[in-house]
């Protein structure tokens, strides 16, 4: 019989473990294998960009950095699919296990700093 994936979808070794806990699927609620579930870190101001100056100007103390909110997703593959967090493959392109480019906003020349590439800047409130 054909083998569509190389792992099976899985991400365990082949005869390494028998069970894995399941996790919840962040969008239908589904049980699934913590290795066969599509995981994503998310890093989110706590607060929202439209109420960031109001807390600048609202802020007692000079520089205060806002703290992030820090999550890990799970996704079921139906789940992930259907919300377009990843993407349905052709057979050749699922050979390919290399992690996909990813964009990065074109800052302005006058912003960066020499010597800190990519780095996120911390937000200051003053």
């Amino acid at each position: 019989m054909v083998k569509k994936r190389r792992n099976n979808g899985r991400n365990k070794p082949a005869h390494g473990r028998g069970h894995v806990k399941r996790v919840f699927c962040e969008s239908s609620g589904a049980l699934v294998p913590k290795d066969k579930a599509v995981k994503r870190f998310i890093v989110r101001n706590i607060v929202e960009s439209a109420a960031i100056r109001d807390l600048q100007e609202a802020c007692v103390y000079e520089t205060y950095t806002l703290p992030k909110l820090y999550r890990k997703v799970y996704y079921s593959i139906s789940a992930a699919i259907h919300s377009k967090v990843v993407r349905v493959r052709s057979v050749e392109a699922r050979r390919i296990r290399e992690v996909p480019k990813r964009f990065t906003r074109q800052q302005d020349k006058g912003d960066k700093k020499p010597g800190v590439e990519g780095a996120v800047k911390s937000m200051s409130v003053k």
